[in-house]
């Protein structure tokens, strides 16, 4: 079957069609056929062989990808689920060798699917399981009470447009970076007070909340730059496996989605919140499977607001 991937790690143009087995259906599985599959900054780095020491990569092809969305194909032995074959699910994958996204046909845990979203397409739906869960894993780390008050750095981003979402419709007041730009969209999302993006950006939330906040989520990746907007004993959360510089008694949660990619029930959650109008599906452009080159070089360019999809 057709899928997008690396025969050796670079740039964009390493990126091509290639031809890989039928992954074998196994008990607790189900198997997706993939209609379209969201391109994230965690598949340019596996492109580009940022993770390949971590992943200890011995063979080729090597395919990206961690969000699917399409139609549930077969159902393996022992699943108990109320979804039937024809069913249009979204999922989420994590990528190991050939088995990522970005392919045609793909088996999964049961556990890491579920049903889409009433009323949406399907690459509209490719584009929350990842960063939705990444959002969704975060607000729990920290586990911040109604009242409280959250910083959002890269707010107008997908994780970080999740966690604002989220936070505001749990009670949470939320002070979140934009650029210029990006002010309205992010006031759109919900948040209650908007700061300028970039250096100094923990001054401007303590100029606004000068005991420090109660949380963080750090989707912007600024690190050890914005703890000092957080008050003493605060949480924080990090994309990129940042632990806290050590210096106050700051909580500070490392979130990997690869904990929550068997969290089925976390993941209709999700789903439940797009119908509810909660959280908003952002939709950048598709671009055939054939087009993830050009897909991986508007993403790096920088600038995009939703998400980058390929279609099969």
């Amino acid at each position: 079957m057709r899928a997008v991937g690396v025969t050796e790690f670079g740039g964009p143009e390493a990126l091509q069609l290639v031809d890989v087995p039928q992954e074998p259906l196994g008990p607790g599985q189900v198997r997706v056929r993939v209609a379209a599959v969201a391109v994230n900054p965690t598949d340019t780095g596996l492109r580009s062989g940022l993770y390949a020491e971590r992943d200890q990569v011995e063979e080729f092809p090597y395919v990206p990808g961690m969000d699917v969305a399409g139609v549930l194909a077969e159902i393996g032995e022992g699943v108990e689920t109320d979804l039937q074959v024809g069913d249009r699910v979204m999922g989420i994958v994590v990528p190991t060798g050939a088995h990522g996204a970005y392919r045609e046909d793909i088996v999964l845990p049961a556990r890491s699917i579920a049903r889409v979203p009433a009323g949406a397409g399907d690459a509209a739906a490719a584009t929350l399981p990842m960063n939705g869960l990444t959002a969704r894993q975060a607000l729990d780390a920290m586990a911040l009470q109604p009242g409280q008050v959250l910083a959002v750095t890269g707010a107008a981003g997908a994780f970080g447009g999740y966690v604002v979402q989220l936070a505001k419709a749990e009670g949470l007041t939320v002070v979140a970076d934009a650029a210029e730009a990006d002010e309205q969209l992010v006031r759109e999302l919900g948040a209650d007070v908007v700061v300028r993006r970039g250096d100094g950006v923990a001054d401007r939330i303590r100029e606004q909340y000068p005991d420090g906040v109660d949380g963080l989520a750090d989707g912007a990746v600024q690190n050890e730059a914005v703890l000092p907007a957080v008050k003493d004993g605060g949480q924080v959360t990090t994309v990129r496996g940042y632990a806290g510089d050590g210096q106050r008694d700051l909580h500070v949660h490392p979130v990997f989605v690869g904990q929550y990619a068997e969290e089925q029930e976390k993941l209709d959650g999700l789903r439940a919140a797009v119908e509810k109008g909660v959280l908003t599906l952002r939709l950048a452009e598709t671009f055939p499977a054939s087009g993830a080159a050009e897909a991986h070089r508007r993403l790096e360019a920088g600038g995009v607001r939703g998400r980058l999809v390929l279609t099969f």
